[in-house]
């Protein structure tokens, strides 16, 4: 197995870490999945899929964070992936989340999430993150709430994004701290 250079971080049910090649199976099946991928980006074949993998990799490579794989502990299932992100002219520092169909309703994005928010705000150094929804996504909004973020409003992505309509959940460093 191939990792992209990072941390790994494990909860109580998942271990979070930089991608692997081994990854690719279950990240072109959630990309394929016109639900699961509606709201991240849209359908993709597997090849696109790919390369947006390998984009997050390269994100570890070149700045020390990006989205994690999130593996199941009991089972080594890949369940999707969840982290930091801010590729340039991006509305914020971001932790983002989106995971395969079959690992829904099962709190694995609240799960992976805390860790994840907690990572960048003690090793990153973030003062800030914020999460790009969808309006229309109620399943993130709720994942945002149970975070503790509130939505602050209409954010703008950069090309080739720009006409994607998305609220600028999130929360301070302080706000995240006074409630764990």
């Amino acid at each position: 197995m191939r990792v992209a250079p990072g941390p790994t971080l494990e909860t109580e049910r998942l271990i979070l870490r930089p991608p692997a090649d081994i990854d690719l199976d279950g990240w072109a099946e959630m990309m394929a999945d016109p639900v699961a991928a509606r709201f991240i980006g849209g359908q993709q074949p597997r090849a696109t899929a790919w390369r947006f993998m390998a984009t997050m990799a390269g994100s570890w490579a070149l700045n020390g964070f990006g989205m994690f794989s999130v593996i199941e502990k009991s089972s080594g299932r890949w369940l999707g992936r969840i982290g930091p992100w801010r590729p340039e002219d991006w509305p914020g520092t971001e932790v983002g989340w989106g995971l395969h169909p079959s690992a829904w309703g099962q709190g694995y994005a609240v799960e992976a999430a805390e860790a994840a928010i907690d990572w960048v705000f003690d090793h990153l150094g973030w003062t800030e993150v914020v999460h790009c929804i969808d309006p229309d996504n109620a399943p993130s909004i709720k994942v945002a709430q149970r975070l503790g973020s509130t939505n602050g409003g209409r954010g703008r992505l950069p090309p080739p994004f720009e006409a994607t309509v998305v609220d600028l959940w999130g929360q301070t460093a302080a706000q995240w701290r006074a409630r764990r």
